[in-house]
């Protein structure tokens, strides 16, 4: 089963994992290359993520410019913890993003080159750095679980900012909702049926979850949450009907006829339906 992190603000933020190899090491060691042009983050800054990483050890025993700290900690890494090294990695994007090193207007912006050798290697690691800094898989087989669900929240989050990611999974042919949906059924049954149509499968994922759809007649003096759990299936019912049915996940993902404002409405509803969904997974845990 193909499955695809927390969406919600008041949920812990969680730190994807990252690959580690030697075109790795050298991307993001690069992205803190300030050797002419000094900015954050801060040696100091680097060192707490390396100690929060469990690689004090690693740490040059000589001065050393950013670059070659970076470079020598990961390279230790690889050799000798590379679940200190992944973490590392992960630690140290999450830095550079959160002092503005991927914001151009920014004055700790790393560089266009180094942000695009960097997310080049990374997607050959199977992973995507965002345009903003963000680090996610690229592909959800083997995933489950807690895992599978993380991972599914960080694209939720990003679409329901209006990210302009496509909102086709990348490496399959779900959307984030259908994904998810999938993902809730098979937490909650085990399983799920990969022929069913889409609105079959959201409906057993709102079902699985007890959420109302379309189909559950409303009774006197139910709860007002029960129309908008309604709402929310046919909106997500809608929204599939604009993708584009012909794509395979590497094209246009909506049909022709969807209009840019149509289609960003779209993804952030895709987003907050997803949210949705796994809150209310996260509580039958």
């Amino acid at each position: 089963m193909r499955l695809l992190p927390d969406l919600s603000d008041h949920s812990p933020r969680v730190t994807m994992p990252a690959p580690l190899s030697d075109s790795v090491i050298t991307a993001v060691s690069r992205l803190v290359d300030d050797y002419k042009h000094p900015r954050d983050p801060s040696h100091s800054d680097i060192t707490a993520q390396m100690q929060r990483a469990g690689l004090e050890q690693a740490n040059p025993k000589t001065p050393a410019g950013k670059e070659k700290r970076v470079r020598a900690v990961l390279g230790w890494a690889l050799e000798n913890n590379e679940q200190a090294g992944r973490k590392f990695v992960a630690y140290l994007i999450s830095e550079l993003q959160g002092c503005g090193g991927f914001r151009v207007e920014s004055p700790n912006f790393v560089g266009v080159d180094a942000i695009a050798n960097a997310r080049a290697t990374f997607r050959t690691e199977g992973f995507d750095l965002t345009l903003d800094g963000a680090l996610l898989p690229l592909g959800f087989d083997g995933l489950s679980g807690r895992e599978a669900s993380d991972v599914l929240r960080a694209y939720a989050r990003r679409a329901a900012r209006g990210a302009d990611d496509d909102p086709l999974v990348v490496g399959t042919s779900k959307d984030l909702l259908e994904a998810t949906a999938a993902h809730v059924v098979g937490e909650r049954w085990g399983n799920y049926d990969e022929r069913a149509d889409f609105p079959t499968l959201l409906g057993q994922a709102f079902t699985s979850l007890g959420l109302a759809t379309t189909a559950t007649e409303p009774v006197p003096g139910e709860p007002r949450s029960r129309r908008v759990e309604r709402s929310f299936y046919e909106a997500g019912c809608a929204i599939n009907g604009l993708r584009n049915k012909e794509g395979t996940g590497h094209g246009r993902p909506w049909a022709s006829s969807v209009n840019p404002s149509d289609s960003r409405a779209a993804i952030r509803t895709m987003g907050t339906i997803s949210d949705f969904l796994l809150d209310k997974l996260a509580e039958t845990r």
